[in-house]
């Protein structure tokens, strides 16, 4: 028997992607609600029951009251917005954060799916707190740099009207409260005492992602160098499929970031010396940032190899 899917959004930038990545598997059912039918209530619920895997690809209060709406306690749920991340009850979508974060998302029934600036922070700050490399009250700084698809259909609109403003073609600094929706689960997730001071750069083109921390070697437990910090990391993720690190001093010159762009893998680059480091994170902010993690978290609850149906 078929796997039934239901993804709910599954007119916008994420769910749409999902659907790519799914839509000619021959071990799924996709339900597809009427397009004229997506925002009515009932028809909704009936969807949302029906299903044995949905996605939520919509806005926050949107993905609450999907939730609220389900019923049934075989649905599993995987929500791509920002509303459960740090909800209890809830499990967070990074399975290479930890062999017993990979079981939990196994089991699980709601999965919280990473944002894609957090990702590059958790991916790259995360193991340095658990190898006690980095303390937890380490003052971090992080900048991420991503294409503009992130920003959903209306930036995507924007960048790609053919009377666009001309501030468009240069890169462009947002966030500036240093409020970001994504801190609170970069925090979490890291096991910082203190969110990071975090910039995201959207720049002109239309995906890939570049997450960068910086760090002073002399306010590190060990006073690691950048090439020690390198092989710790690569320890660390030793074995994983999606993510890798790269050897030191494979990038001593230029990063860009859409070098994975239209793949779900993640690839961490370690730059420095004995003094300061930065480590990298280099991935698809619409992949293993958002849609194709999704689809990786469904194959790890289905039982199935994760990277199916994403090579």
């Amino acid at each position: 028997m078929k796997t039934r899917v239901y993804i709910d959004g599954q007119s916008g930038t994420t769910g749409l992607q999902i659907y790519d990545r799914i839509g000619a598997r021959d071990d799924l059912e996709l339900l597809r609600i009427d397009e004229d039918k997506r925002h009515d209530p009932a028809e909704r619920r009936k969807f949302l029951n029906a299903a044995d895997i949905v996605f939520l690809c919509l806005p926050d209060d949107g993905a609450r009251e999907a939730v609220s709406m389900i019923d049934s306690e075989h649905v599993r749920v995987i929500d791509a917005s920002t509303a459960h991340r740090t909800a209890d009850g809830w499990v967070y979508g990074f399975p290479e954060l930890s062999k017993e974060q990979r079981e939990k998302i196994r089991t699980g029934k709601r999965i919280a799916n990473p944002g894609c600036h957090a990702t590059g922070l958790i991916s790259t700050a995360a193991p340095l707190v658990r190898m006690e490399i980095l303390p937890k009250d380490y003052p971090l700084t992080f900048f991420s740099l991503t294409g503009y698809s992130g920003g959903g259909k209306k930036m995507i609109a924007a960048y790609e009207a053919e009377n666009r403003e001309e501030k468009l073609s240069a890169p462009g600094i947002y966030g500036l409260t240093l409020q970001h929706k994504h801190l609170p689960e970069m925090q979490k997730m890291t096991g910082l005492t203190h969110a990071p001071v975090f910039l995201p750069v959207v720049d002109d083109y239309y995906k890939g992602m570049a997450g960068t921390i910086l760090l002073q070697n002399r306010l590190l437990n060990g006073t690691p160098t950048a090439e020690e910090i390198c092989e710790r990391l690569q320890e660390y993720y030793a074995g994983e499929h999606f993510v890798t690190v790269a050897d030191f001093g494979d990038h001593d010159k230029t990063l860009y970031a859409n070098e994975l762009a239209g793949t779900n893998y993640l690839k961490i680059v370690v730059c420095g010396n004995e003094e300061q480091t930065t480590v990298t994170a280099l991935f698809d902010n619409l992949g293993k940032g958002a849609s194709g993690a999704a689809v990786q978290n469904m194959n790890l609850m289905l039982g199935l190899p994760e990277n199916t149906g994403l090579e």
